[in-house]
């Protein structure tokens, strides 16, 4: 009887306990429960938005303040006592005096940025090169021997500055670096070479010279060879000048 007892309860006692299966299953149910109530610390993606064209502004250009329309002219006079510098608009108007000393100054040239001006100048003695800013500020001296400087003219690249010379005896033509650094002389013979003038290029050099009896104009290389006579006449033919487009033959 006992035994029997004893064998209900038991059956009893298991039919009313769940088994591990069923266990589990609530208990995940619980956790997605949990993990549905609870947000996670993982951020959520931020709504994609479609992107909106915004305008540009272009910003508003100061203005600037520019000489005549085509540039202004140098010269040299001697409307106030003794030869100067000036410059003038290309209209005529606006007329300003750069130098202002008791020496004689003249032979303007524009480097070929519009920056610079040099002309030749006997401020020191004899006559030598000299640059300066093209408002007149910044005078500068370039050459500086016993000998007369004259007619500088730029390269077009605005690297050299070639010019006439009687430091050897005759006038010859001359080249320097912008600074005044590195002359060489280019011309070599008992004429009187003058007026260089660089080619557009800067490949060629044209100048005036007699040497073949009177003024003629002539061409050679920057390096001084390749000497050849232009013109040939009984006339005299001085003062050279390129037009700018033309080439260096």
């Amino acid at each position: 009887m006992r035994q029997h007892k004893l064998l209900l309860a038991c059956v009893l006692l298991i039919g009313c306990t769940p088994s591990a299966p069923l266990l589990t299953q609530t208990a995940e149910s619980a956790l997605a429960l949990t993990r549905t109530a609870i947000p996670s610390n993982t951020p959520t993606p931020a709504p994609t938005s479609t992107a909106t064209s915004t305008a540009t502004l272009t910003p508003t250009k100061t203005p600037t303040v520019s000489p005549a329309p085509q540039g202004y002219i140098a010269f040299d006079s001697n409307r106030d006592g003794d030869f100067e510098i000036y410059v003038i608009n290309a209209d005529g108007t606006g007329v300003a005096r750069l130098t202002n000393d008791p020496a004689t100054d003249s032979s303007p040239a524009w480097s070929p940025d519009g920056t610079k001006i040099a002309f030749e100048s006997d401020r020191d003695g004899g006559a030598d090169i000299y640059v300066m800013n093209a408002d007149g500020t910044g005078v500068a001296r370039l050459t500086n021997d016993p000998g007369n400087d004259f007619t500088p003219a730029w390269s077009p690249d605005g690297m050299k500055i070639a010019f006439e010379s009687d430091r050897d005896g005759n006038p010859d033509i001359y080249v320097m670096n912008a600074d005044g650094t590195g002359v060489a002389r280019l011309t070599d013979d008992s004429a009187n070479d003058s007026d260089p003038a660089w080619s557009p290029d800067g490949t060629k050099i044209a100048f005036g010279s007699d040497q073949d009896g009177d003024y003629e104009i002539y061409v050679m290389n920057t390096d001084g060879t390749g000497v050849v006579r232009l013109t040939n006449g009984p006339a005299v033919d001085f003062a050279p000048a390129w037009s700018p487009a033309s080439g260096g033959s």
